[in-house]
């Protein structure tokens, strides 16, 4: 919030003010002695009413009526002191200037100002190299944010004090197609018995000038597509079967999916589970398919577009099935064998977590709260599907979303107002509403300038583990990865039930350097304001705690990090 600051100044040789200073009003006529000054010669500043010392100046603009010839009446004393004071106003003023309309002054000032920007539109990746980055910075602004914690504990004791993990109704099976009618026509209810990843094959009716992609979304969409499909279209027509005169295509969804969370270093796993040569990934890392784009959602502040259907998302699949087909139409075993033991993995980070279009599509919500989603689909379609989640300590993990999708004035300050008013807002909704209806209300996710909902991992994973088993998890922490990356791609090897690498293989892939690294620019702008990374502390705890029970690993509480 910036604060303007008019400043009138008039001074009279003889002592007196002619006018009283006021930031708001007009002069008041008559001779009155400035009720402040007592008479003196002092240049008196105020804002809102109360008095400021000439150094928390934001602003000034000098306003009066004073001619030059009563400038030159001054002694030169008088002349040299208002000259004087001229100065350090516009050294004040150029300092502002220099430091940016929302920075702090360059001539530190002991007073707290400043607002909450509108939320930025937030679409979704990290990895272990951030998690411990500091810089010196000035507790000038922290010391003042001190003065606010009790009012924002109390914010964070309501929110808690109304905090309930209830077990959501589950839809029927009769229900979820009545919502997807097109998606349960096109993919089958088996699958074929010889392949890992769950594979049909389906018709193709087009001619051999026929684009298979012509009509994809992803394409029509977005340019930077274009090269990935023009090379499934050289590969396409090479890989169709066929039988009694008609073409078959291999269809493939994945056989597991790495769901989240954003900033969690799901990215860097994408990376270096790649490298391993039984696993496949859609032709895209991130398709958002299940949470955005079969709802007609690229940008949620662009509205709704024409949704993607299931073919569109199928398409994305079709060079890991190749290689499938590839294998199921081989003469010799060795290279069946070969080629089966390809698995198709997906690494939307949005799956997790992101049923933001559901108030758009669904209709008979129950108390604010989503009749149906992400999981409820991917498990009529897979019930045994493998999921790979990787969390971190969800305060730091606020804080690097934050500063990979702030577009403008990133700094420790804007963080903790944004925290702040985040909230608010957020206590605002668990006064009404539970906090399923809270985490998954897509009104107030918008409203919030921070995605302070994406750090509440026992909400999403409580609603997963509703649906699915378990033991079809495999949830990892970015601080494990990131001191010990080769025993967790282990781990992620021993749950996919991959094949063992070569010696060379598994050093290139654990010996990589992290992806997606935090950019030096915000590297450079330092950690958050330890008094804002104690408000989330506080507000994240019985979350944490929810979690570690859960999963029965204290590990997953971050009381230490």
């Amino acid at each position: 919030m910036r604060h303007c600051i008019n400043c009138c100044i008039q001074l009279l040789p003889d002592g007196a003010h002619k006018h009283q200073v006021n930031c708001r009003g007009g002069p008041h006529h008559g001779h009155q002695v400035c009720p402040t000054c007592k008479g003196e010669n002092k240049i008196l500043f105020r804002v809102d009413s109360k008095q400021m010392n000439l150094l928390a100046v934001l602003e000034v603009r000098t306003e009066g009526n004073e001619n030059w010839g009563g400038f030159l009446r001054f002694k030169k004393g008088k002349r040299c002191s208002l000259v004087f004071g001229l100065i350090i106003m516009t050294l004040v003023m150029a300092s502002y200037i220099l430091s940016g309309a929302h920075q702090e002054l360059l001539i530190s000032s002991p007073f707290h100002y400043g607002g909450f920007p509108s939320n930025p539109s937030l679409m979704d990746s990290e990895n272990p190299s951030d998690t411990k980055e500091h810089h010196h910075q000035s507790s000038v602004n922290n010391i003042s944010y001190v003065k606010d914690y009790p009012s924002i504990k109390l914010i964070i004791n309501s929110i808690t004090a109304r905090i309930e993990f209830t077990t959501r109704q589950l839809p029927d099976l009769e229900d979820l197609k009545k919502q997807e009618l097109h998606m349960f026509s096109v993919i089958p209810n088996k699958f074929l018995p010889n392949s890992k990843s769950p594979c049909w094959y389906e018709e193709f009716s087009g001619r051999n000038t026929t684009d298979p992609y012509l009509t994809n979304s992803y394409v029509l969409y977005s340019k930077r597509f274009r090269s990935t499909f023009d090379a499934l279209r050289k590969a396409f027509w090479g890989h169709l079967a066929h039988a009694q005169g008609k073409h078959f295509r291999l269809r493939c969804l994945p056989h597991f999916y790495i769901i989240g969370q954003p900033k969690c270093g799901t990215t860097d796993l994408y990376d270096r589970l790649r490298l391993h040569p039984e696993v496949k990934f859609s032709a895209i890392k991130e398709p958002h398919w299940w949470t955005r784009k079969r709802f007609g959602i690229v940008r949620l502040r662009d509205g709704l577009r024409d949704r993607y259907p299931v073919e569109d998302y199928l398409d994305l699949f079709d060079l890991a099935a190749h290689q499938i087909h590839q294998g199921l139409q081989a003469n010799s075993a060795k290279e069946q064998s070969k080629m089966n033991t390809i698995i198709i993995g997906e690494a939307s980070a949005s799956t997790m977590w992101d049923n933001n279009a559901w108030t758009f599509f669904y209709d008979n919500s129950t108390d604010g709260e989503p009749p149906f989603l992400t999981q409820d689909f991917i498990h009529a379609f897979q019930p045994n599907a493998k999921l790979i989640v990787m969390l971190r300590d969800p305060v730091e993990r606020l804080y690097s979303d934050y500063l990979y999708f702030a577009s403008s004035n990133k700094s420790a300050d804007d963080f903790h107002e944004k925290v702040t008013e985040a909230l608010q807002l957020f206590e605002n909704c668990m006064l009404d509403y539970s906090l399923r209806a809270c985490v998954y209300n897509n009104t107030l996710n918008n409203a919030m300038p921070v995605r302070l909902q994406v750090g509440l991992y026992a909400v999403y994973l409580l609603d997963w583990l509703s649906v699915f088993d378990k033991q079809q998890f495999l949830i990892l922490r970015l601080e494990d990865h990131a001191s010990n990356v080769k025993y967790t791609m282990h781990k992620v090897f021993q749950f996919l039930n991959l094949g063992p690498l070569s010696e060379k293989q598994e050093a290139l892939m654990t010996k990589s350097p992290a992806s997606n690294a935090r950019r030096p620019e915000d590297r450079n702008l330092g950690p958050m304001w330890p008094i804002t990374q104690k408000i989330l502390r506080d507000f994240y705890r019985p979350f944490n705690a929810r979690l570690a029970q859960v999963l029965a690993d204290e590990a997953f509480a971050w009381k230490t990090t």
